[in-house]
């Protein structure tokens, strides 16, 4: 079994960043211990190197592996060179070797577009991506693709706006080279849709009063075992709800 803490959208630096949430969330994900963190952009609010030089601090306080990947907002005013100087590089892989029969391999991806709101993944990180999942299917590894925009719309969100504009040919790749998971954040709003086999799990936000409703701050926890993958919500309250589980029918 592999345990996942999914996180996104500090925004640190906004006057809605409430630090109390996101340290209390590291210190619940650092008592969970999972095999990996994976933190799925918007780290700042406006991605001035002050703010990053804020997120690189609490990341480090983190224990488990990371992936990080930027967010539109990192991408604002020059914040796209401030993170691969104090975060890490805007895209790579991670692969985690144990928990499961052959490992488990994650693809994070830059979706940010500079001082833009949308998202593009674009044809060099596509074909790089696809060759990605190629080498994990050879090796029997689960797959996991990491970005800041959703793929999918998601509900209760509002007119769409922020989708990444060439949506349609990550999606098919996505699905044609069977994919399990797919983790972003951007939109604020946790919620998990089922595409043939591939699952897209999106995180709310887990320090930021850039809420809706009555939704409070969060972050995911996906737990993945051989037969099945169950994605479940962390609520700033404290409680725990199973977003979705799934039998890993790729498998």
């Amino acid at each position: 079994m592999v345990l996942i803490a999914h996180i996104s959208d500090f925004h640190i630096g906004s006057i809605s960043f409430q630090e109390q949430l996101l340290l209390q969330s590291i210190d619940t994900i650092n008592d969970m211990a999972p095999d990996v963190t994976i933190i799925t952009g918007d780290l700042t609010e406006n991605g001035y190197y002050m703010e990053m030089e804020k997120a690189a601090g609490y990341i480090e306080n983190i224990k488990s592996p990371l992936m990080v990947v930027p967010g539109n907002h990192d991408a604002r005013h020059v914040g796209d060179q401030c993170f691969r100087e104090l975060i890490r590089d805007r895209y790579g892989t991670l692969q985690v070797l144990n928990g499961l029969k052959s490992g488990l391999k994650i693809m994070g991806l830059d979706s940010s577009e500079p001082d833009l709101n949308y998202g593009k993944v674009g044809r060099a990180q596509q074909a790089w991506m696809e060759e990605q999942l190629d080498d994990a299917t050879q090796n029997g590894m689960y797959k996991i693709i990491a970005l800041h925009h959703h793929i999918i719309p998601v509900p209760r969100t509002g007119r769409e706006r922020n989708v990444l504009s060439d949506a349609g040919d990550i999606l098919y790749s996505i699905i044609s080279k069977n994919a399990d998971l797919v983790l972003s954040g951007h939109k604020h709003v946790p919620h998990v849709w089922m595409v043939q086999n591939t699952a897209f799990a999106t995180a709310g936000t887990v320090s930021s009063l850039k809420l809706r409703g009555k939704d409070p701050a969060s972050f995911n926890t996906v737990i993945i075992d051989d037969d099945y993958i169950e994605i479940l919500l962390n609520s700033a309250d404290g409680k725990t709800n199973c977003l979705a589980k799934y039998e890993n029918r790729c498998r």
